[in-house]
């Protein structure tokens, strides 16, 4: 419990407007390019796959938001799966409660809470839920995970609070009430699916790149700054993941994690 308090209080010390600006700023200045290298080895990410020189970015934030190869993540095409969309860590993954609750990093969430509505919320009641958690290590840009139709496409939210794995665990609630941006997603057999883009690390910046109401499997359909989550809702019986779904993996663009049933 003092953990908890002490973690609070740090962040909301310093998760003021101003600090968000400041750090907006620095990672869109030019000088925030002699960075890029030292980020590279920091967090060992592979220079191969991105699609442009390295020394053409102009700040830090264009190179957290490359783009990679078009070869460098092949799209599991089989009509009957969903891929993910994200390179991101499967923090959390389950059943959703009868009372529409899922549980992360021992923090309980009300679907209510975080679509905002009590009609959206009972849609997924027993249906099944899957956290993508995306570190500052990780390619950045995020994938339809289906062939799609848009419905409902909404934003709630105005914190933005980190989402890594201390911030799960100590911070207030972050998934349900950071910055996010939702998307109703009508899938090809009648199913409903919820798709749920959700801003960390003090910037809340979730930039489409698709706005149309249509989206394709595996296209890239918009971008985060910072580290960031992913959170995906399942109506009843209408998915079954896959084996490589354990708590921890790391999983790429365009790798399967479910049968659509």
């Amino acid at each position: 419990m003092f953990k908890k308090k002490l973690y609070q209080t740090a962040i909301e010390l310093t998760n003021k407007k101003w600090s968000s600006q400041l750090l907006k700023s620095v990672v869109h200045s030019k000088i925030s390019k002699q960075f890029i290298s030292s980020y590279i080895n920091i967090y060992e990410i592979d220079t191969k796959e991105v699609s442009k020189n390295i020394t053409s970015f102009p700040s830090l934030e264009q190179f957290f938001t490359r783009e990679l190869k078009n070869d460098a993540r092949p799209i599991d095409g089989r009509l009957d799966v969903m891929t993910s969309p994200a390179d991101s860590k499967i923090e959390s993954f389950g059943a959703i409660s009868q009372d529409t609750v899922i549980s992360v990093k021992g923090q309980e969430y009300k679907l209510q809470d975080l679509l905002g509505k009590d009609d959206h919320a009972k849609k997924y009641q027993n249906g099944k839920y899957i956290v993508f958690y995306l570190s500052p290590a990780d390619y950045h840009r995020v994938h339809s995970p289906v062939d799609a139709q848009i419905g409902r496409q909404y934003i709630l939210g105005n914190n933005s609070y980190p989402v890594n794995q201390m911030g799960l665990k100590y911070g207030k609630k972050p998934i349900s009430g950071n910055y996010r941006m939702i998307s109703e997603l009508q899938l090809s057999n009648g199913d409903q699916a919820a798709f749920i883009k959700v801003g960390a690390m003090f910037v809340n910046t979730i930039q489409l790149t698709n706005t149309s109401n249509e989206w394709s499997k595996g296209e890239d359909i918009g971008h985060f700054s910072f580290g960031s989550t992913v959170v995906m809702l399942f109506e009843e019986h209408s998915i079954e993941f896959l084996q490589n779904v354990q708590q921890g993996y790391h999983i790429q663009v365009g790798e399967a994690f479910c049968n659509m049933l």
